[in-house]
C-alpha cells in the first residue's frame, strides 16, 4: 500500500474525544515492549511519527492516526507493563472496555507479540478479550529479524498454539528493522480499510 499522507490527530481518553467522521479504525494492541511503535513507523514509511524512545507504558490514551485520509490506525496503550498504579491500571481497563465494547467505527484489531518468546499471561488475557468482543484480530509476531529463519515455523507454532489462533486467522512475523512482513501485513488488513457504513 502507498502512503501518501499520516498524521496524528488525538490522544482521546472517552468517547467525547473521538474522531466523528466515521472512518474505519484499525486498533493496535500488544504489550509495552513489543514494538508498537516501531511496527506503526514501518508500515507507515516515517520514521518518527510515533515516538520509539519513550519509556515502555508512557501510551495512556487511545492515539489516533489518520492514513491517507481515509481510515485510522489507534495505537491503544501497552499492556503488562508493573510501573503504574492500580489507580491508572483500572482507568486504562474502563476506557479499552469502552472502545473495544462500543466503538461502532472500529474495524479489526492487530494485536502484537514477540515472536522471540512464547505468549505471556497478558497476551492470553488480551487475546481471549478481543475474541469475547468478536472484533477481527490480525496476530502479527514482531522482532522476526532476531529470529533464526529456520526457528520461525517453531515460534509461530507456540504462538498458534498458546493463543488458541484457528486455521483462517492470519499470524504474520514482522520485522521493523528489515520491513520483512509489511506488504503482507497491509494485505490482510486490506478488507477492513473500506468498510461499508453499518457493517
Amino acid at each position: 500500500m502507498k502512503i501518501n499522507q499520516a498524521e496524528y490527530i488525538i490522544s482521546a481518553v472517552s468517547p467525547a474525544q473521538y474522531p466523528t467522521d466515521g472512518l474505519p479504525e484499525i486498533a493496535l494492541a500488544g504489550r509495552s515492549n513489543v514494538g508498537k511503535s516501531s511496527f506503526i513507523n514501518k508500515m507507515l514509511g516515517r520514521r518518527s511519527l510515533v515516538r520509539t524512545s519513550e519509556k515502555p507504558g508512557k501510551t495512556q490514551k487511545l492515539n489516533y492516526f489518520k492514513i491517507n485520509g481515509s481510515f485510522y490506525f489507534v495505537d491503544v496503550p501497552g499492556y503488562g507493563y508493573a510501573k503504574v498504579s492500580k489507580k491508572e491500571k483500572e482507568a486504562w481497563r474502563r476506557m479499552l472496555e469502552t472502545y473495544f465494547s462500543e466503538r461502532h467505527e472500529l474495524s479489526a484489531v492487530v494485536h502484537l507479540v514477540d515472536l522471540r518468546h512464547p505468549p505471556s499471561r497478558e497476551d492470553v488475557q488480551m487475546h481471549d478479550y478481543l475474541a469475547y468482543f468478536g472484533h477481527p484480530v490480525v496476530t502479527i509476531a514482531t522482532k522476526a529479524d532476531k529470529v533464526p529463519k529456520g526457528k520461525h515455523g517453531k515460534h509461530k507454532r507456540i504462538i498458534e498454539q498458546d493463543l488458541g489462533i484457528k486455521k483462517d486467522e492470519p499470524l504474520l512475523l514482522f520485522s521493523s528493522v528489515t520491513g520483512a512482513g509489511k506488504e503482507e501485513a497491509w494485505e490482510a488488513l486490506k478488507p477492513f480499510l473500506n468498510r461499508q457504513e453499518g457493517g
